[in-house]
């Protein structure tokens, strides 16, 4: 069975940085897609980043040059470093995976492509 557990999530104040962590269990990471989505209260849940098989990165216009995903194989785990923070991205955060393999990074931002996620974790950012 496969399990997500997202971590290291909490309250910063903006411009702060966090680092969330998103641990794996009954999937190798190096060998499937891995995602990270988003969603705030009211809204719908948003793509965030993507990492594929081949190591290509892939982020949603909001997040371009302020996150960056990377994934530790020796620990079968997925990062999310989130530098200049804003209010904005203040949501729950959730790891995903997708047996996808694609070099065709819009196939990563739908999430109907990820058949496995984790239960989020909460990033608040203050003003």
């Amino acid at each position: 069975q496969v399990q997500l557990v997202e971590s290291g999530g909490g309250l910063v104040q903006a411009g702060g940085s966090l680092r969330l962590s998103c641990a794996a269990s009954g999937r190798t990471v190096s060998n499937y897609g891995m995602g990270w989505f988003r969603q705030a209260p009211g809204k719908e849940r948003e793509f965030v980043a993507a990492i594929s098989q081949y190591d290509f990165a892939y982020y949603g216009d909001s997040v371009k040059g302020r996150f960056t995903i990377s994934r530790d194989n020796a620990k079968n785990t997925v990062f999310l470093r989130m530098n200049s923070l804003k209010p904005d991205d203040t949501a729950v955060y959730y790891c995903a995976t997708t047996p996808l393999r694609s070099y065709s990074g819009t196939n990563y931002y739908t999430r109907s492509n990820y058949d496995y996620w984790g239960q989020g974790t909460q990033v608040t950012v203050s003003s």
